[in-house]
């Protein structure tokens, strides 16, 4: 698979057509298709890369949508980490199969939704993923699972890790803005999808 990533990400995850239904669809939301694109642009073909590796923001990418989805756009990420760091991608592929799960999970801080706290699983890099991934990519993974996961306990502590981690401030902070946006598109893609299948039933 090639790095360079398609003109419309989702365009090319979906397979739409130019012409087709969900092409005119997505054209009567013209700024939403290009910011979503101008998004994917910013993330993985940033003008700088200094703060967060190519190659991390293709595996922390590959290991987000495994972990909350075994669907087509897991599978874009997947390859495209694969192409770009193909060492480490085995072992997050398998990393994130094994922390897949339905949540949200987690405890509330706020006094009177402690009633509301749901367990779930905690993902944890074992000392042998670590030594294969590297401390600073195992602890990404963990906060990336936080993020998606247990959303509600992603507090100080958890920025702590990334920065003993060897994660500065702005990586910190496109991690953040990587999981989010990789979030919404992962809805979106499978929002296309189910309409297209509702149009051929």
């Amino acid at each position: 698979m090639s790095t360079a990533p398609p003109p419309d990400v989702v365009d090319a995850i979906v397979g739409i057509e130019p012409g087709s239904t969900l092409d005119a669809l997505r054209r009567r939301r013209p700024v939403t298709r290009t910011e979503t694109q101008t998004s994917f642009d910013a993330l993985f073909a940033p003008r700088s890369a200094d703060e967060v590796t190519l190659a991390e923001r293709a595996l922390v990418a590959a290991f987000v949508t495994r972990v909350t989805g075994d669907d087509d756009t897991a599978a874009f990420y997947r390859d495209r980490a694969a192409a770009i760091d193909p060492d480490r991608a085995g072992i997050v592929a398998a990393e994130a199969s094994a922390a897949a799960a339905s949540g949200p999970f987690g405890r509330y801080a706020e006094p009177g939704l402690q009633h509301e706290n749901t367990e779930g699983l905690r993902y944890r890099a074992d000392d042998a993923v670590r030594a294969e991934l590297g401390e600073r990519l195992a602890t990404a993974l963990e906060h990336a699972h936080l993020l998606v996961l247990r959303p509600r306990e992603a507090d100080a502590a958890a920025l702590a890790a990334l920065t003993e981690a060897g994660w500065s401030v702005d990586g910190i902070v496109t991690l953040s803005q990587l999981v989010a946006f990789l979030s919404l598109q992962q809805r979106v893609v499978a929002g296309l999808q189910t309409i297209a299948e509702e149009a051929a039933a």
